[in-house]
């Protein structure tokens, strides 16, 4: 006893003394002692300016300041606070998912060419199938993120294309989640690779952005946990991303920053996710309750929030223990980051070699959607008559924040040119003349309100049918080229939007019949950022190729896959309906708006609003097939140069024991080299639970393969893949009974089938009740199950 007296005073002696050290200014310093040492010396605002950021200051807008030391980087997204007497520096975060976006550049910034490549937007990369191409680009991208001396990048958007009117699809892989989250991974994983976070978004359910401040997603258990979270859950479990941004909206009744829920029941406890989550800028409404729930950094943060967190500790609203944790959470990720290892980046990046990177991956993800009467490739010594506005300026990705500070953007009309093909001078002078009147007639608004309501493009050049007539006569092919963007804070519209407006199809009528009466090829090519209505002009075109938006090397790119150059390879990610009635959410989005309850917010008016989502796990493919209605593209379509053969399909075994692997043998049974996605799809045996008639399981893509050159691939199931989410058991149940493997082309194009069994229901795994809607949900039902 005496021993254990005499060591408990001496332990106390030397806390005293630690203490009185560590107040005459030698505290424990970030990166040296331990997180947890450094917390226990904070004080109170020392933690708070840890959870909220600096602030939101650009040029010409601010919306309020926490610190006064110079930003790092010149108007970027945001930083974090610096506390000196620790040495925990101030990390920086940029957006945006295909590109570093910059509010504004410096002259200095712009003499030195400290520009940014645009990337091919996440559409487009989910479009390779193939995830080594994306992790290639996801590498090149963090080597800029690095360069550039940026902490975080503000990406990727791993949301589901619900339906295709949304705003930011285009920063967007998939309205599957397997291609959604695999996706994601894989540029995580490259950007990573590099040293430097990536930030997964929006979490969760930011799924459209009419009233995305204020709407409340409602939505099933089994639908979330299905769709709208198993895109984050394998993105997490894949590439553990060092940051998650929560999304705007709210979940089920709750905004999804401040759901312990969604952030820590779900993402922390049932995925096991160690890095730190962020708000999306100024998302949310109350902070302590968003610390509460685990999201750990309120951005870009305010006085307010600065304010409300030190008053609810001091009152006890807030414990500081649930502080501590979100402090550590930050700091510990934090160690990570290049700035705090001290690293002196070079503020120059190697433009040209990502250049080609970009360039290639565009190329490799193109979908061939028609190419009657081998329209394509077109030899580059002829002579083409180019169409639309877009061919002679590139939209290279989408607006606000998805935006990139490029040094560059070639068109279709410079691609063509650098591709050796003769471009008809007269039309190019005319549209380009018609697009510089445009531009001085409509100059940029502010900041803000660009970001918000940007300035719209130029419509549609109008083409008389006698030029059309008279080019018919003087180029060997035309090419017409249809464009459309969008962007964070809107929607898209139906009329003149998805659907062309008369001036684009007046345009397609004249060079179609013009072009066909001469017996020449009219080709179409769709520079777009999310899913338009083809039906009416599919029919009068000889070839369609779908370039989405395809980054600054975009001309380039489609002319190499015009000329043969490349071969496509790339296959949808996402469904073309026959019409947007077709959509099974249509008649549920955007949903409803409270104009009575508007207020008045630091970002304008807030309208709450509600959408349900009836369609349930009935999204995209889901839907089509289970419910028999034929799309105008499906789901994994794609067409090649070449043509292929799918043969020896086998499984390692009759009946499913952990796991199962399946091997099928592709074959080029054509005369051009080329690649080949070959799609797994899964039907389940009939259970208690309603169920698609068939889902994604796995996927994969060939190397370029020679004329009568082969590859087996080999696709592998887990116990996961079987299951689906049991609501009422919280748990994600394999159903016992036969299930049918289906290796195809596309989801309709099914070429081979196998089939094995699983003896006995297993419940595969058990997850937290969380997330449950307020009222029952009327979902849609396949009633043949």
């Amino acid at each position: 006893m005496k021993k254990l007296i005499i060591a408990q005073v001496a332990a106390a002696a030397f806390l005293f003394i630690g203490q009185a050290v560590f107040a005459q200014g030698n505290l424990p310093q970030f990166g040296k002692d331990p997180v947890k040492d450094i917390i226990k010396h904070m004080t109170l605002e020392d933690k708070v300016k840890i959870v909220v950021g600096k602030g939101f200051s650009l040029p010409g807008l601010n919306m309020g300041s926490n610190d006064d030391t110079p930003d790092k980087i010149f108007a970027i997204s945001g930083h974090t606070i610096p506390i000196a007497k620790f040495g925990i520096p101030s990390v920086s975060m940029a957006d945006g998912p295909s590109g570093i976006h910059r509010w504004a550049m410096t002259a200095k910034d712009s003499a030195n060419n400290a520009f940014s490549t645009a990337w091919p937007v996440g559409t487009l990369l989910a479009s390779s199938w193939d995830t080594t191409l994306i992790h290639k680009v996801g590498a090149a991208f963090g080597e800029e993120i690095k360069a550039y001396g940026i902490d975080f990048i503000l990406g990727p958007g791993a949301n589901i294309h619900r339906n295709p009117l949304g705003g930011r699809n285009f920063e967007y892989y998939s309205e599957d989640p397997l291609i959604s989250g695999s996706s994601a991974a894989a540029i995580i994983n490259g950007i990573q690779s590099q040293g430097v976070g990536a930030t997964l978004k929006h979490f969760a359910a930011n799924n459209q952005e009419t009233n995305r401040n204020s709407v409340n997603e409602i939505i099933s258990e089994r639908a979330l946990r299905e769709i709208y979270l198993r895109n984050f859950e394998i993105a997490v479990k894949k590439s553990q991303p060092w940051a998650i941004m929560s999304s705007y909206n709210l979940v089920n009744g709750t905004y999804t920053s401040e759901s312990d829920d969604l952030i820590t029941k779900i993402l922390r406890d049932d995925w096991g996710y160690k890095g730190f989550v962020m708000t999306d800028w100024f998302g949310g409404k109350d902070a302590v309750a968003q610390m509460k729930a685990g999201n750990n950094l309120l951005m870009p943060g305010s006085p307010a929030q600065i304010k409300a967190l030190m008053e609810a500790v001091k009152s006890g609203k807030l414990s500081e223990a649930v502080l501590d944790k979100n402090v550590e959470g930050i700091l510990n990720t934090m160690l990570k980051t290049l700035t705090a290892k001290g690293f002196d980046y070079p503020n120059k990046a190697d433009l040209k070699a990502h250049a080609l990177v970009a360039r290639m991956a565009a190329a490799e993800s193109m979908v061939l959607l028609k190419n009657t009467g081998n329209a394509l490739p077109a030899k580059s010594e002829v002579s083409v008559a180019l169409f639309g506005t877009h061919g002679y300026d590139l939209i290279a990705g989408g607006t606000g924040s998805g935006d990139v500070n490029k040094p560059y953007a070639i068109s279709l009309a410079d691609g063509l040119a650098n591709a050796g093909y003769k471009v008809d001078a007269d039309l190019e002078r005319s549209y380009k003349n018609y697009l510089s009147d445009y531009a001085a007639k409509h100059p940029k608004k502010g900041l803000l309100q660009e970001i918000m309501n940007p300035t719209p493009f130029a419509p549609e050049y109008t083409v008389d049918g006698g030029s059309a007539a008279q080019k018919a006569d003087a180029s060997d092919i035309a090419i017409l080229y249809i464009g459309r963007n969008a962007g964070e804070g809107n929607d898209r519209k139906i009329d003149g939007d998805y659907k062309l407006t008369s001036k684009e199809q007046d345009l397609v009528n004249q060079v179609s019949d013009a072009f066909h009466a001469k017996h020449k090829p009219v080709i179409a090519v769709l520079n777009i950022g999310g899913v338009i209505d083809v039906t009416t002009f599919r029919d009068k075109v000889d070839a369609i190729l779908l370039a989405w938006e395809p980054g600054e090397e975009g001309g380039n790119a489609i002319a190499d896959v015009l000329s043969g150059k490349v071969n496509p390879s790339g296959k949808l990610a996402t469904t073309f309906p026959e019409s947007y009635g077709d959509v099974p959410s249509a008649k549920n989005f955007p949903g409803k708006e409270f104009p009575e309850k508007a207020t008045t917010t630091m970002m304008g008016r807030s309208v709450p609003a509600e959408v349900t989502y009836r369609e349930g796990i009935y999204v995209g493919y889901r839907y089509y097939n289970t419910f028999k209605v034929k799309p105008a593209y499906e789901f994994g379509y794609g067409l090649s140069y070449t043509s292929f053969s799918y043969a020896n399909l086998a499984l390692s075994s009759p009946a499913f024991n952990r796991k199962l692997t399946a091997t099928v043998t592709i074959t080029n049974t054509g005369k051009t080299a080329g690649k080949e996605v070959a799609e797994l799809y899964l039907a389940a045996p009939k259970g208690k639970l309603d169920k698609p008639s068939e889902e994604l399981k796995g996927f994969a893509k060939t190397r370029l393969l020679k004329p009568g050159e082969s590859q087996t691939l080999t696709f592998t199931l887990s116990a996961k893949d079987l299951a689906s989410f049991n609501t009422g058991q919280t748990a994600w149940v394999a159903d016992a009974g036969k299930y049918i493997v289906k290796i195809g082309a596309s989801s309709e194009d099914i070429k081979l089938v196998k089939s094995f069994t699983l003896s006995k229901t297993l419940v595969v795994e058990k997850d937290h009740k969380a997330l449950a809607p307020q009222a029952a949900i009327d979902e849609l039902k396949n009633s043949n199950r």
